[in-house]
């Protein structure tokens, strides 16, 4: 190894280790004790975003959000891609921050290699508890292993936890609607039974989307009422809403309420 290449190591483990150093940090009246990656976090805080994020996750405890825009925190994501410092956060599981989570989340799906963005997305569902980091873009390495990756989403739809089911029925609205679609996928998504609020919205929202691009496939699920009463109602509704849906469509689905 050459010494600069040494050297460069040497700086990485050393940041490696100081992104994890406790710090103190004052905001407003409080004292926080926080990491340094988590300092660089709350400087990119905007709080009247907290607010506004917080409204939209009422089971969310308002003191795990900082209040990060997406945008902002997207930008910060690729700069962290790939560094030491990156590895460290991907391996300290749970995250006290919500947007903690959704870092996690951006950092992996820009892994390339299949067979590693899995593994760090398998290591990772568990500790999702909310929508919006669940429902963040899927690695673009799936869409290229979609043969592998259907068993895969097979397990996950069969857990007991909200957020893994809704994390594989959201795989299979954006990655196996279209050319990949296979009828057994209606029949996958429409078995699932549960009393979980975001599992049942994303069921409504995986057959509202298959309505607009495989129509003669699904509504057939409606015409049956084979469905609960309420993703019924609200797959009706988020079609009738869809731009995606033509008028006679809509009109026949407000027929089927």
């Amino acid at each position: 190894m050459s010494k600069r290449k040494a050297s460069q190591d040497a700086i990485l483990r050393m940041g490696w280790l100081n992104s994890y150093q406790y710090l103190k940090i004052k905001i407003g009246k409080r004292v926080y004790t926080m990491t340094s990656l988590q300092k660089q976090l709350f400087s990119m805080q905007d709080p009247a975003y907290r607010d506004f994020q917080s409204n939209l996750m009422p089971g969310i405890d308002k003191d795990t959000i900082i209040g990060i825009r997406t945008p902002q925190l997207r930008r910060f994501a690729k700069q962290l891609a790939q560094t030491a410092e990156a590895e460290q956060f991907l391996h300290r599981l749970p995250h006290q921050y919500y947007e903690e989570n959704n870092l996690h989340m951006m950092l992996v799906v820009q892994i390339k290699d299949y067979e590693s963005c899995l593994a760090e997305v398998e290591r990772f569902l568990p500790y999702v508890d909310n929508w919006a980091t669940c429902d963040l873009p899927a690695p673009k390495c799936f869409e290229k292993h979609k043969k592998e990756l259907i068993t895969v989403i097979r397990k996950w739809i069969s857990s007991e936890k909200t957020y893994v089911v809704r994390y594989g029925i959201g795989l299979l609205l954006r990655l196996y609607l279209d050319a990949d679609f296979d009828p057994a996928y209606l029949e996958l998504v429409t078995a699932v039974q549960s009393e979980e609020y975001y599992v049942n919205m994303m069921i409504a929202w995986y057959l509202a989307t298959a309505l607009a691009k495989q129509w003669e496939e699904t509504i057939p699920y409606l015409e049956e009422r084979r469905l609960s009463e309420w993703v019924h109602r609200k797959t009706i509704q988020k079609a009738v809403e869809s731009y995606r849906i033509t008028k006679e469509e809509k009109e026949y689905l407000r027929s089927l309420r």
